[in-house]
C-alpha cells in the first residue's frame, strides 16, 4: 500500500500543538476527519481477561457515535481496540511504534491487522522513516502523538512502570482527559489504572462513563434495569443473584439446587439473551 508524505500544512492541528511536534509524517490510508473525537485506547501487553472483555464492551458501547479510536497496533489491549472498533464501524487511527513499511513495521504480527485497518477506511501514521525499526527509545516518542492527537486517553490494565503509563503522563502534561479502568487491588496489572485513579483520573467503568467524559450528552433510563429483571423468570433471577462474582457452571447448578438437565436449560436460555457468558470454565454476568 502506497506510503504518503503528509505536507506540513495537512498536519493534524493536535500534534501542532504539543511541546515537540513531529517534524515529519507519513501516512497510510485515509485520515479520519478532524470533526471526529479522538479517544487514544492503551493498556497492557499480558492482558487478562478481565482486561480484554471491558475494553470490548466500552468500545462496543460507543458505536455510532463521530469518535476514532486511537492506538498502537502493540500486542495486548492495542490490538483489541483496533479489531473492536473495525468490528463495529468505528474509524481507528494507528501510531505503530517504527515506519510504516510492511518489512519495517513492529509487530510482525499484526501486519495483517493494519492492512485490513487500511482497507476499512483507516489509517497507519508515523513521524518515522518508513524503514525505521522499531527501537526502545521510539516508543515513548509514538506515544507522545498518541496523547497529542486524542481528546482523551483511556488506560485498560497497566502495571505501575510500563509505557501505557508514560502515555497516561502525557496526556496530563498535554492537558488531554486521563481515563482509567480501575482493577482488583491484587492484579499487577490494575496498580498502574488503580494509581492513575487515585491521583484523579476519571474512573471508567462502562462506555456511557467514557461518552460523558468526551461531552456527549446520555439520556439515562432509571427503569431499564428494573425493567429487565422484570422480564426474568424467578430461576433466572435466582442465577443473578448466586452471580455476584463469577463461579464455574458445575458450582452454579449445585447453588441452584435443581436438576442439571434443567439447570442447563436455564443457563442456555440466559446466555442466549445476553445476560450471562461462559469464559475461561466460569459463568458471569455479562
Amino acid at each position: 500500500m502506497e506510503i504518503k508524505r503528509l505536507p506540513k500544512n495537512k498536519f493534524p492541528k493536535a500534534l501542532l500543538e504539543i511541546p515537540q511536534p513531529p517534524k515529519e509524517l507519513y501516512v497510510i490510508g485515509e485520515f479520519p476527519p478532524e470533526n471526529l473525537i479522538y479517544l487514544c485506547v492503551v493498556g497492557s501487553r499480558k492482558y487478562t481477561s478481565y482486561g480484554k472483555e471491558i475494553c470490548e464492551k466500552i468500545i462496543a458501547g460507543l458505536r455510532g457515535y463521530p469518535i476514532v479510536i486511537v492506538s498502537g497496533l502493540a500486542l495486548g489491549i492495542d490490538a483489541i481496540a483496533h479489531k473492536k472498533a473495525l468490528m463495529i464501524g468505528l474509524k481507528t487511527l494507528v501510531f505503530p511504534g517504527s515506519g510504516l513499511s510492511y518489512e519495517a513495521m513492529h509487530p510482525k504480527t499484526n501486519i495483517l491487522l493494519a492492512k485490513e485497518i487500511v482497507e476499512k477506511g483507516g489509517c497507519l501514521i508515523s513521524e518515522f522513516e518508513p524503514n525505521f525499526r522499531a527501537t526502545l527509545w521510539g516508543f515513548p516518542m509514538r506515544n507522545r502523538l498518541m496523547a497529542g492527537i486524542s481528546k482523551a486517553v483511556l488506560i485498560i490494565e497497566a502495571e505501575e512502570k510500563s509505557g501505557t503509563m508514560i502515555t497516561a503522563r502525557l496526556a496530563t502534561e498535554y492537558n488531554r482527559d486521563v481515563l482509567a479502568v480501575p482493577g482488583s487491588v491484587f492484579s499487577p496489572n490494575s496498580k498502574g489504572t488503580n494509581k492513575l485513579i487515585r491521583l484523579g483520573a476519571t474512573p471508567i467503568t462502562c462506555p456511557e462513563d467514557v461518552l460523558e467524559a468526551l461531552g456527549f450528552e446520555i439520556e439515562k433510563d432509571k427503569n431499564k434495569q428494573a425493567s429487565l429483571f422484570m422480564d426474568l423468570s424467578k430461576e433466572e433471577q435466582n442465577v443473578i443473584a448466586l452471580l455476584r462474582e463469577p463461579i464455574p457452571r458445575d458450582d452454579l447448578i449445585r447453588a441452584m439446587k435443581m436438576q442439571i438437565s434443567q439447570a442447563n436449560s436455564i443457563l442456555s436460555v440466559m446466555e442466549i439473551k445476553g445476560i450471562i457468558k461462559e469464559e475461561l470454565g466460569e459463568i458471569r454476568l455479562v
